[in-house]
């Protein structure tokens, strides 16, 4: 056989082989991608954040190790209050370690928590700024958190992280959307048993939706271990509203079992407010107060509620927050990694 033909045999059957090999290889690197055991390439965006030498690792495979260093450095320009570096460099660690949640939540808390105190106390700034500041520091906290959850929908502490963030007085209220993200951490299957609880605790705060809130809290009422004196407390709450009893104090006796730990519960639960539902609170603590010979003097209905000071003026007046609800002023700072909501 002559050489050419040789040569053109043999190319074509590179170029068979090659192919077959191709669509084999790109069949495979999509199961795995599938199945997570490969991560797509790190872009040239990301590339140019962390530099040549941590590229160079982060091609090789060992990208978390990458972001823990990150991490690191994240953690440094928080205690510097540089948070728009902070901000950016949890954008390279997500983009690093995607399926990692507590990068998500931590992003979302040095923003959402710890930023946004810093402007509202901290920051020496004009009050018109340091709203704005205040504001975008919460917002890219909760868009953070967001697209966390969207990229790792199977993990309940990001959405119990949100619903946390949405329900805190301290920043901006949006109960409806707690209530969407406790709803969502508890639909994974794996989140804690106070998460259902906290559903019926935002809902019960939304106009319109106490009904449903009340439906929830009975089926949630049928299981003991879910029986804590908040969601008491809602139940008997939501109760009086629907249909107004002609003796709250008993209503209070038959879910607490006894005067003393009624009394206890629903004296917190008035004194806290927390914009829950508190119809036929005051007349069951009346009926309470005589049954126990609490004088009148010393009756938890005589005390004024508890002031909140030290929040800046601009935060004081609602018609100055331009956003879909109004914040509460708080009291201390919320500074360091992200904590679990108390179960109640």
């Amino acid at each position: 056989m002559k050489a050419p033909v040789k040569y053109s045999i043999l190319t074509a059957g590179l170029l068979v082989a090659g192919a077959v090999r191709g669509t084999w290889e790109n069949r495979l690197d999509a199961e795995f991608h599938a199945a997570g055991l490969l991560r797509a390439n790190v872009g040239a965006n990301t590339r140019d954040r962390i530099g040549q030498t941590s590229s160079a690792v982060a091609l090789g495979g060992l990208r978390t190790l990458v972001a823990t260093f990150l991490n690191l450095r994240a953690f440094t320009f928080f205690t510097e209050q540089r948070w728009g570096d902070v901000n950016d460099t949890f954008e390279t660690i997500v983009d690093l370690a995607p399926d990692t949640g507590d990068y998500w939540e931590t992003g979302s808390w040095h923003s959402a928590y710890n930023a946004s105190y810093y402007y509202r106390y901290d920051a020496n700034l004009p009050p018109l700024r340091a709203r704005e500041e205040w504001r975008q520091a919460i917002f890219w906290g909760k868009a953070f958190l967001e697209r966390g959850i969207r990229n790792n929908p199977g993990d309940w502490r990001l959405g119990n992280a949100l619903g946390l963030l949405l329900s805190d007085e301290k920043k901006i209220v949006d109960y409806r959307g707690a209530a969407e993200a406790y709803q969502k951490a508890a639909d994974t299957g794996k989140a804690m048993p106070f998460v259902t609880r906290f559903v019926v605790y935002c809902l019960a705060r939304v106009p319109g939706q106490e009904a449903v809130a009340l439906e929830k809290a009975r089926q949630l009422y049928t299981i003991p271990s879910n029986r804590t004196s908040t969601l008491l407390c809602v139940l008997f709450s939501l109760e009086e509203k629907a249909t107004p009893s002609s003796n709250p104090e008993a209503h209070a006796l038959a879910l607490f079992g006894n005067p003393k730990a009624a009394y206890q519960a629903l004296s917190l639960y008035w004194q806290s407010r927390e914009n829950f539902p508190l119809d036929g609170v005051p007349a069951a603590l009346q009926g309470l107060e005589r049954r126990l010979g609490i004088p009148a003097d010393k009756s938890v209905l005589s005390g004024k509620e508890s002031g909140k000071p030290g929040a800046p003026d601009w935060l004081k007046n609602p018609s100055l927050i331009e956003t879909e609800s109004t914040p509460q002023a708080a009291p201390p700072p919320l500074i360091g990694a992200p904590t679990p909501r108390p179960s109640r």
